[in-house]
C-alpha cells in the first residue's frame, strides 16, 4: 500500500526498493540508495526553459487569507450496462455511498517536499460525491478542498474506490488556484478497496525526466513503477495492472487433444517475441505449456472493452467468433465441401447464406448484433449472412483474373512489403541440396529472355533494376512435407519474376513451383508462364493461385502478425515497467499502444490457436504460427522496420540526398512507398520536435535511467531471442532517439494501416486472394482422371484448389471485422494528448504535425487522379488510400489509427 504520510529526508540515505533489472522471479532489491541519485535537487541544473516547478497549482491567496478553496471535479465512465450496474448487496451498498458522498477518496499531494524538514508534506484528503446521474456519457463526481496558501504546488492525486466494484476513471480537474486550473488525466480503471487496498495516485499532466521530478514526488514515481513490474509470481488477476514478460506457450491445447499440441514459440528452438506474462497453471499433459483459459489476463487498463463506445471493434470480433462461426459450421455441414461453380462464389454477395439461431438467441439475434454482415429480414425467417460486394470487384468484377492486377497488388495491394529487386542471377536456394534437392532454379536465363525479347537481355535488365520477385521458395520448402500430411490442403516453395516495364508497371513473366524430395520420390519442380495456348493459360491461372495463397499467408502470418502485432507487445510491456505514466516518451508513445494487447490477447484465444481460424484456413496449416517464428528468426531485424532502411533492404530504394525524402525509389510508381516515405517523413518531424524539446544534448539521453532501462529491456527482454544481434540502435544521442521512436510509431500506425485495413477490399472476393491451397498442380505426377478431368473442365481444377466454402466463409467474417473502422477510432494526428497541450511548444509541433497529415490526404487525392501513375489510376483500378490518414467509422480501406487497435 502507497504511504502518503511516510517520511525521507531530503540527504539520508534510507532502505528503497528497487527493480533487478532483467531477471524474472522476485525483482525487487533492498539497497541504500540516496534520493539524489533519482532527482536532483540543483535547480539550476535544470535546463531553461523547462523549469520542473511550472505548475498550474500554485495555492495563493491575500495576505489575510489562510486556504484556499478548491474544486475537484473527478469524471467517471459508465460501463455498458450503465452506471455500476451489478445487482446484490454489493450494489446497494455502493448506492448508500453514492447517497452518503463517499464513493471516491481524493488526497491532494504536493509536488515539493517541506523546504523546512525535507520530508514529505500531509496530504490534504476529501471525498467525491455523484452530483447527477449520466449526462453526455459520463457521471461527474465533485470534492472541495481547503488547501492551505503554503502547501504549495499539487503534484499527484491519490484516489481510493469504496465501492465494491471497479471504476473507470476519466479525468480529474482541479479548479481555484490562481494560476488556473490542475489536470490530471486518469483513463485508468481504479480497483475496488475491497480487492486490493492500495491507492492510486495519478499524476498531472505536466511531463518530467527522472532528474527532473519535484522532489515531493520522487518516491511516488519509483514506487508506481515497481507496482506496475509486479514480482513474477503467481497468476494474474484481472483487475491487477502488472506488465511482465513470457513465452508463446499458451496456443495448443495439448490436455484437451494431442493433435493440439504445439511447439512453445521463444527460445533457441523457436525464437519469438515475447509476450504478457498471465501465470496461468501448465498443461498436466505438457508442462512447457500454459492452461488455457475463457479469458487471457492483459494489464486492466489495456482492456477497455466494457466501456460505452469502445467496444466497438473488440465486441465485434468477439461476436464472430464465438457465435457467427460456430453457426457457420452448423449450416454448411461438409467440411471440405468447394465451391461447384462461381456463380456460387457471387451468390455470397447476392443471395447469401441462412443460419439457424444460436440456442437460446431470438431470430434476428445476428442482424442486431452484425448489421453490416446480417440484413434485415421478416421476424419469422433465419438470419442471413449476406457479405457486402468489395470496392475491388464493385469496379471490377473479373479483376482478379488479370495478370496486370496480379502484378499491380505487389505494388498497391495488400501486402506491399514483399516484393524484392532480383540482384543475383541465376536464382539459387540458400537451403541445403542434400535435403531439398538441388539448388539451382528452373527459371532460365531462356525463359526469361523469350519472355522480354526486344526489351533487353536478362544481365541487361538485372543491371538496369528491371527485374523483381516475390520469394517464398526457402521459407516455404521446409514446411512442403509436412503440410502435405494435413488432409485437404497442399504447400509449394514458389518464386514468381516480374519485369518493369517502360510505363512504369509490372510484368509477371515466370512463376516457379517446388516439392522437395518426399515419399521416395525425387525433388520435382515446374515453370510457369503467360502463354498463348488454352492448356497453358490455365496452367498459369492455377500457378498464380498457389502463389497467391503463399503471399496470402506470408502477408496474414509475417507481414500482419509477427511485425505489427506481435513486435509491438514488448514495446508495450517495456514502456510501462521502465518509463512513469510522467515520462515524456511514455506520453509520447502511449497512444501508440492502446488496445493492442488486448487485441493480441484475443489473437491467441481464438485466432492463431491451435485449431483456430489461422490455421484452419490460411497456408502453411497448423504449421502457420511456427512458421511465423521461423521469418522472425531469417528475417526480422529492428533498423529494417524503420520504412526508408526497409525500402532500401529489399532494393525497392536507394540512399540519394537529392531525391524527395532522402530516397530513390527503384520504382517510381509504388503507391505504398510514396504515400508511406511521406507519413514517415511526418511522423519523424514530430517525433524530433518532440524528443529536442525534452532532450536538448545528448548527456540528457545517457543519464536517463528509465531510458536506457527501457531501451535495454527492450532488447534483452522483449526481443531475448535477438539480443545479442549487432544491429540493433545504440541509444547515445537525441538523434538515435528518434530514430527508434519513429521506427515504433510507424510499425504501430503507417505499417499496420498498409496491411490490415485493405484485407475485406482485396481478400473478401477470395478468387483474388486465396488464402489455401487444396489441390497440387495437375503437372506434377498426375492421374489419368485427374488429367483428363482437367482438360475437360478446368475451371473445376480451379475451383478445386480455392479454399472450401466454410474456410472462406469464415475467413470472410473475420476480414469484415478486422478491416472495419470502429466510431471511437482515435486517428494519427487527429486529436492533441491532454499532457502534450500543457506544453506550448510541443502543442505547436503538434498542430504542425496534424496539418502535414491533412496535407497528406490532398496529395494522395491528386496522385490517385493522376492518369500517369497507372499502378494507382486507370479503368476498374482501385484508387490507393491504405495510408490516408483519416476515415469516417466503417470497412473504408483508408484511415491510419494511432495503434493496433484491431
Amino acid at each position: 500500500m502507497l504511504k502518503p504520510q511516510l517520511h525521507l529526508s531530503n540527504s539520508t540515505k534510507v532502505p528503497f526498493l528497487l527493480p533487478k533489472p532483467f531477471i524474472y522471479g522476485n525483482c525487487n532489491a533492498s539497497l541504500p540508495i540516496s534520493m539524489h541519485s533519482f532527482c536532483r535537487k540543483n535547480k539550476h541544473s535544470v535546463r531553461v526553459g523547462f523549469n520542473p516547478n511550472n505548475i498550474k497549482a500554485q495555492a495563493v491567496a491575500s495576505s489575510t487569507e489562510k486556504s484556499v478553496s478548491v474544486k475537484a471535479i473527478v469524471t467517471v465512465k459508465p460501463t455498458v450496462g450503465g452506471f455500476l450496474t451489478n445487482l446484490g448487496i454489493d450494489r446497494g451498498l455502493d448506492d448508500v455511498k453514492d447517497l452518503l458522498g463517499k464513493t471516491l477518496l481524493l488526497e491532494l499531494v504536493q509536488a515539493e517536499l517541506d523546504p523546512k524538514t525535507g520530508l514529505e508534506k500531509d496530504t490534504i484528503k476529501g471525498y467525491a460525491h455523484r452530483t447527477k446521474g449520466e449526462e453526455d456519457g459520463v457521471v461527474k463526481y465533485e470534492s472541495s478542498f481547503e488547501v492551505p496558501v503554503d502547501f504549495g504546488q499539487i503534484g499527484a492525486v491519490y484516489v481510493e474506490n469504496e465501492h465494491h466494484k471497479e471504476m473507470y476513471l476519466q479525468d480529474i480537474i482541479l479548479d481555484g488556484f490562481s494560476n488556473g486550473p490542475v489536470y490530471v488525466t486518469c483513463n485508468s480503471w481504479v480497483h475496488s478497496k475491497y480487492d486490493n487496498p492500495q491507492k492510486r495516485v495519478f499524476f498531472t499532466n505536466k511531463s518530467y525526466l527522472p532528474s527532473q521530478t519535484p522532489s515531493g514526488l520522487c518516491r511516488l514515481r519509483e514506487t508506481e513503477l515497481g507496482i506496475l513490474r509486479g514480482n513474477g509470481q503467481g497468476e494474474r488477476k484481472s483487475f491487477e495492472r502488472i506488465y511482465d514478460y513470457d513465452v508463446y506457450n499458451d496456443l495448443g491445447n495439448p490436455d484437451s487433444s494431442v493433435d493440439l499440441k504445439r511447439p512453445v514459440l521463444g527460445g533457441k528452438e523457436h525464437p519469438y517475441p515475447r509476450r504478457c506474462r498471465t501465470g496461468r497453471p501448465r498443461c498436466k499433459t505438457d508442462p512447457l505449456s500454459e492452461e488455457r483459459s475463457s479469458s487471457v489476463y492483459v494489464p486492466r487498463d489495456e482492456c477497455f472493452s466494457e466501456v460505452k463506445q469502445l467496444t466497438f471493434s473488440a465486441k465485434t470480433v468477439y461476436s464472430v467468433i464465438h457465435a457467427l462461426l460456430p453457426s457457420l459450421e452448423t449450416a454448411i455441414i461438409d467440411a471440405d465441401l468447394g465451391f461447384p461453380y462461381f456463380t456460387a462464389i457471387d451468390s455470397l454477395f447476392n443471395e447469401g447464406i441462412n443460419l439457424p439461431p444460436l440456442k437460446n438467441q431470438k431470430k434476428g439475434f445476428f442482424s442486431t448484433l452484425l448489421p453490416r454482415l446480417f440484413k434485415a429480414i421478416s421476424d419469422t425467417e433465419d438470419d442471413l449472412l449476406r457479405f457486402e460486394t468489395p470496392e475491388t470487384m464493385e469496379r471490377d468484377k473479373f479483376f482478379w483474373f488479370r495478370d496486370e492486377e496480379f502484378a499491380r497488388q505487389t505494388l498497391a495491394g495488400l501486402n506491399p512489403y514483399s516484393i524484392k529487386l532480383v540482384t543475383e542471377w541465376p536464382l539459387k536456394s540458400q537451403l541445403d541440396p542434400k535435403i531439398y534437392g538441388p539448388a539451382e532454379s528452373a527459371i532460365t536465363t531462356e525463359l526469361i529472355e523469350q519472355e522480354i525479347k526486344g526489351f533487353m537481355t536478362v544481365n541487361e535488365a538485372i543491371k538496369k533494376k528491371k527485374l523483381f520477385i516475390l520469394d517464398y521458395h526457402d521459407l516455404l520448402l521446409p514446411y512442403v512435407s509436412k503440410v502435405r500430411e494435413i488432409k485437404g490442403t497442399t504447400l509449394y516453395g514458389s518464386r514468381t519474376l516480374f519485369f518493369l516495364t517502360p510505363n512504369g508497371t509490372l510484368r509477371p513473366l515466370a512463376i516457379e513451383l517446388t516439392r522437395p524430395p518426399m515419399d521416395g520420390k525425387p525433388q520435382w519442380k515446374d515453370v510457369y508462364l503467360p502463354t498463348w495456348d488454352a492448356t497453358g493459360v490455365w496452367l498459369w491461372r492455377l500457378a498464380k493461385a498457389h502463389v497467391l495463397a503463399h503471399d496470402s499467408g506470408y502477408h496474414q502470418l509475417v507481414s500482419h502478425w509477427l511485425r505489427t502485432h506481435c513486435a509491438t507487445e514488448p514495446y508495450i510491456i517495456a514502456t510501462n515497467r521502465q518509463l512513469s505514466v510522467m515520462h515524456p516518451i511514455y506520453r509520447l508513445l502511449h497512444p501508440h499502444f492502446r488496445y493492442t494487447m488486448e487485441i493480441n490477447a484475443l489473437a491467441r484465444e481464438a485466432l492463431i490457436n491451435a485449431g483456430g481460424i489461422i490455421e484452419s484456413s490460411f497456408s502453411p496449416g497448423k504449421y502457420s504460427i511456427e512458421f511465423s517464428s521461423v521469418a522472425y528468426d531469417k528475417q526480422w531485424q529492428f533498423n529494417l522496420e524503420a520504412l526508408p532502411a526497409d525500402l532500401i533492404s529489399r532494393g525497392m530504394a536507394v540512399e540519394d540526398p537529392t531525391a524527395p525524402h532522402g530516397l530513390k525509389l527503384t520504382i517510381e510508381d509504388y503507391p505504398f512507398a510514396n504515400d508511406g516515405l511521406v507519413l514517415w517523413d511526418a511522423i519523424k518531424e514530430w517525433v524530433s520536435d518532440y524528443v529536442n524539446h525534452y532532450y536538448p544534448n545528448p548527456s540528457l539521453i545517457t543519464s536517463d535511467q528509465e531510458l536506457q532501462a527501457w531501451w535495454n529491456e527492450i532488447r534483452t527482454e522483449g526481443h531475448a531471442d535477438k539480443k545479442d544481434e549487432p544491429w540493433w540502435p545504440v541509444l547515445k544521442t537525441p538523434k538515435d532517439l528518434i530514430e527508434i521512436i519513429t521506427t515504433i510509431v510507424w510499425v504501430a500506425s503507417g505499417h499496420h494501416a498498409a496491411v490490415n485495413f485493405g484485407q475485406y477490399s482485396y481478400g473478401a472476393y477470395f478468387p483474388n486472394r486465396p488464402t489455401i491451397a487444396r489441390i497440387n498442380m495437375p503437372t506434377e505426377e498426375p492421374s489419368k482422371e485427374f488429367w483428363d478431368n482437367f482438360l475437360k473442365k478446368p475451371e473445376g481444377a480451379l475451383l478445386q484448389l480455392f479454399p472450401s466454402q466454410i474456410q472462406a466463409t469464415r475467413v470472410m467474417a473475420i476480414l469484415d471485422v478486422l478491416s472495419n473502422h470502429s466510431p471511437d477510432e482515435e486517428y494519427l494526428g487527429e486529436k492533441i494528448e491532454p499532457a502534450w497541450s500543457e506544453d506550448e511548444f510541443i502543442k505547436g509541433a503538434f498542430e504542425k504535425f496534424s496539418g502535414r497529415l491533412k496535407e497528406l490526404e490532398g496529395t494522395i487525392d491528386e496522385r490517385n487522379a493522376n492518369r500517369d501513375l497507372k499502378n494507382r489510376n486507370g479503368a476498374g483500378v482501385v484508387p490507393y488510400e491504405l495510408l490516408k490518414p483519416f476515415s469516417p467509422p466503417g470497412v473504408t480501406g483508408k484511415g491510419v489509427p494511432y495503434s493496433i487497435s484491431i
